[in-house]
C-alpha cells in the first residue's frame, strides 16, 4: 500500500527554509508512529508531500491510515497505486478500471498535477480520463464545479499515479515545529481541550498537575494526559509534572479574604508554573479559561491573574462556549474522561469577587508564608508521560455510608464557614470538624480503634480525602453520604 501525504496548507505557503524545516519534521514524526506498527514501513518525500509505503505482505491499511489521522501537520492523506507512464490511453484504462462501480449515477470530475516534462497538457489527460470513466460508468455526469467524486492522478517524470481513497488529517503544523509550552491540566473538558488544541498547533507540552484533593483525582488526570500524549503527541516526549497544593490551600484559607480565594489559588499556581516552565524550557502557560465561565475568568479577574506571572498565557478556549468545548472534547475522545472526573470544590467562596482590585489581593497574598509556595514547587514529582500508566495505582473503593454505626466518629470535611451555614446535627454519634486541608495531619492525632466516616455536602471532597487517607494507611477511613 503506498500513501501520498500533503502538509496542511498552513505549511505550504510558508517560506522555502521554513518549509523544509517543517517538512522534515512531519517526516521524522510520521516514520517515528508508523514504525511502532511496522520498522520496516517507508516513509519519504520531499518539499510538498510525505510518501509512506507500507508493505504488501502487512494488513495494515487500517492502522496506518488511522495513525496518520492523528498526527498534526497533516492536510489529507491520499491511498494512491503507483504505475510507469506509458501513454494517455494508459492512464485512461487504468483510472476506468479502479473506478469500477464507483461513479455509477454520480457527479464527478478529473483533477491532473503533473511534475516534469511531458508532450500534453495537463487538460489533454484530464479529458481523455473522463472521456473513460463516462464511458465505463452507467450514469455518470462530470460538474467540474461541485462534483461528488473528485478523481485525482499525479504523473511525475516517467511514473503516475492514482488516488483511491482521500482522508483529511488533523492540520495544523507538524509537532516539533513551535516553542515547548507547560499546560495546567485539571482534567476536565476545558483543559483536556486546550491541551489538545495546542498539541494541533504543532506546539509541544508538558502537563502540569496541582493536586488539590488527593489520589483519586490525580489518577483520573493521568490517565487523560497519557490518552491525549497517546493519541496526538506521541512523536516527542513529554513530562507529567505533579504539585502537592493541599499546604497552599490552607494557607490561603488561613490568610487570605474568602472573596479572593479563586484569584489568589490561580495567581499561586501561575507563580509555581512559572518557574517550572523556566526549569523546563517552556516559553509560555497554556491554561483551560474562558472568558467569564466562573468568577475567577471574569476579563477583570483574568487580567489580576497575569500579573502573577512573567510567562505568557495562553487560553485556546477563551471565546468558546461550554457546548463547543464538550463537543470537542467528545470528538477528541476526552469526553469520557472529564465526565467522570472528580470536581474539586474546596476553593469556593459564597461572594467571590469578579471585579478583583490588583492592590488589595497583593495586600492579601502578602500575609501569607512565601515558604508554604517554595516547598510546594520543590516537592514535586515529574514523570515521563509515557511511563504514566506503569507508574499508576488505582485506589481502593471506599465504602459509602446511610447509616452510621453508634460508635462512629463523623468527620466534617468542610471549611468552617460552611458547617456554620448547615451544621451536621446526628443525635448518637460524635463529630468531629475537621477542615480537609487539616485532615491528613490531624488523623495522626486521632485514636486508630474507631472507625471514621468523612462528610462533606456534595460527597465529592469527602471521597477524594478518603481515597487519601486509605493510600496513606489509614484503613479505618469510610465516607458518610446520607443521600447516596
Amino acid at each position: 500500500m503506498k500513501l501520498l501525504i500533503r502538509p496542511a496548507p498552513e505549511v505550504a505557503i510558508k517560506s522555502k527554509p521554513v518549509r523544509r524545516q517543517q517538512m522534515r519534521h512531519l517526516r521524522q514524526n510520521v516514520r517515528k508512529l508508523l514504525a511502532r506498527l511496522d520498522p520496516e514501513i517507508i516513509v519519504d518525500g520531499s518539499w510538498d508531500r510525505v510518501d509512506v509505503d507500507v508493505p504488501e505482505s502487512r494488513s495494515l491499511e487500517g492502522p496506518v491510515v488511522d495513525a496518520l489521522l492523528r498526527i498534526p501537520g497533516i492536510s489529507t492523506i491520499q491511498e494512491i497505486v503507483a504505475f510507469p507512464f506509458l501513454s494517455l490511453d494508459d492512464v485512461a484504462d487504468k483510472t476506468a478500471a479502479a473506478y469500477t462501480g464507483r461513479l455509477d449515477g454520480k457527479t464527478f470530475a478529473v483533477r491532473v498535477r503533473r511534475n516534469g516534462k511531458h508532450d500534453f497538457r495537463s487538460i489533454d489527460l484530464e479529458r481523455s480520463v473522463g472521456a473513460a470513466l463516462l464511458q465505463a460508468s452507467p450514469g455518470a455526469r462530470v460538474d467540474l464545479k461541485s462534483p461528488e467524486v473528485l478523481v485525482r492522478i499525479e504523473v511525475r517524470d516517467d511514473q503516475f499515479h492514482i488516488a483511491h481513497r482521500r482522508h483529511s488529517g488533523l492540520g495544523g503544523y507538524p509537532l516539533g515545529s513551535a516553542e515547548n509550552v507547560l499546560t495546567l491540566m485539571s482534567g476536565g473538558y476545558d483543559s483536556s481541550v486546550a491541551a489538545y488544541l495546542m498539541l494541533r498547533r504543532g506546539i509541544r507540552s508538558h502537563f502540569l498537575f496541582f493536586n488539590l484533593g488527593g489520589v483519586a483525582h490525580e489518577v483520573g488526570v493521568r490517565q487523560v494526559v497519557h490518552y491525549l500524549w497517546d493519541r496526538y503527541g506521541a512523536s516527542h516526549g513529554a513530562k507529567f509534572i505533579s504539585v502537592p497544593f493541599d499546604g497552599v490551600v490552607e494557607e490561603i484559607m488561613g490568610s487570605v479574604s474568602h472573596r479572593h480565594w479563586g484569584v489568589v489559588l490561580k495567581r499561586q499556581m501561575l507563580k509555581a508554573a512559572s518557574e517550572i516552565a523556566r526549569n523546563n524550557n517552556a516559553s509560555a502557560l497554556v491554561t483551560g479559561d474562558a472568558a467569564g465561565q466562573v468568577s475567577s475568568q471574569t476579563l477583570t479577574n483574568l487580567n489580576v491573574v497575569d500579573r502573577a506571572s512573567d510567562e505568557v498565557v495562553l487560553r485556546p478556549l477563551i471565546v468558546m462556549d461550554k457546548e463547543t468545548i464538550i463537543g470537542i472534547a467528545r470528538e477528541i475522545g476526552t469526553e469520557s474522561y472529564a465526565r467522570t472526573m472528580p470536581e474539586y470544590c474546596g476553593v469556593i467562596s459564597q461572594k467571590p469577587a469578579t471585579r478583583a482590585r490588583l492592590h488589595r489581593v497583593e495586600e492579601d497574598e502578602a500575609a501569607m508564608d512565601p515558604e508554604v509556595l517554595v516547598r510546594a514547587i520543590e516537592a514535586r514529582e515529574e514523570t515521563p508521560v509515557s511511563e504514566l500508566l506503569e507508574t499508576t495505582t488505582t485506589p481502593e473503593d471506599v465504602d459509602l455510608v446511610k447509616t452510621p454505626g453508634v460508635r462512629d466518629v463523623i468527620i466534617d470535611v468542610r471549611h468552617p464557614a460552611e458547617g456554620e451555614q448547615s451544621p451536621l446535627q446526628l443525635t448518637g454519634n460524635e463529630i468531629l470538624t475537621i477542615p480537609f486541608y487539616e485532615l491528613s495531619r490531624k488523623m495522626q492525632e486521632l485514636p486508630a480503634n474507631r472507625q471514621y466516616l468523612l462528610y462533606c455536602d456534595r460527597g465529592t471532597m469527602s471521597r477524594m480525602h478518603a481515597v487519601n487517607l486509605k493510600a496513606e494507611g489509614h484503613g479505618n477511613i469510610k465516607v458518610y453520604a446520607p443521600g447516596s
